[in-house]
């Protein structure tokens, strides 16, 4: 359905820091362009992009209740993926949104895990629903 996705953050190389380890936990590798950075995985089409926003759009920041990107919501491969994606987080130092109702706090029968990167863009990576 996509082709790919570009964002502008705020310190790329903060958010290399985080965002590496994040998409090779979900089986993306990261290729440096001179623009930015690039993830991708295997022979699939889609890819996702991270590019220095200019200096002068920095200081508007992000928030995803203004006009635009809510959030990003991946899938993951299985439930034992979301919980290796919530380790690295508290391993790295990162938050979990909504831990109180960790890993069901999008319903009873939703496994996911909920964050947000360095610039706070809300992540999520979702499991299949089990049969």
């Amino acid at each position: 359905m996509l082709h790919h996705v570009e964002l502008y953050v705020g310190n790329l190389e903060k958010s290399v820091a985080f965002w590496e380890p994040f998409m090779n936990i979900l089986g993306y590798q990261m290729e440096r362009w001179s623009g930015g950075v690039n993830f991708v995985r295997g022979e699939e089409d889609t890819y996702f992009c991270l590019l220095q926003a200019p200096d002068e759009h920095l200081a508007a920041g992000y928030h995803r209740k203004r006009i635009g990107l809510n959030h990003l919501a991946f899938k993951g491969t299985s439930r034992a993926q979301v919980d290796e994606v919530t380790i690295w987080l508290k391993q790295a130092g990162y938050s979990v949104l909504y831990e109180d109702r960790h890993p069901y706090a999008g319903g009873p029968n939703y496994y996911a895990v909920f964050l947000e990167d360095p610039d706070r863009i809300k992540l999520e990576v979702v499991a299949p629903s089990e049969a």
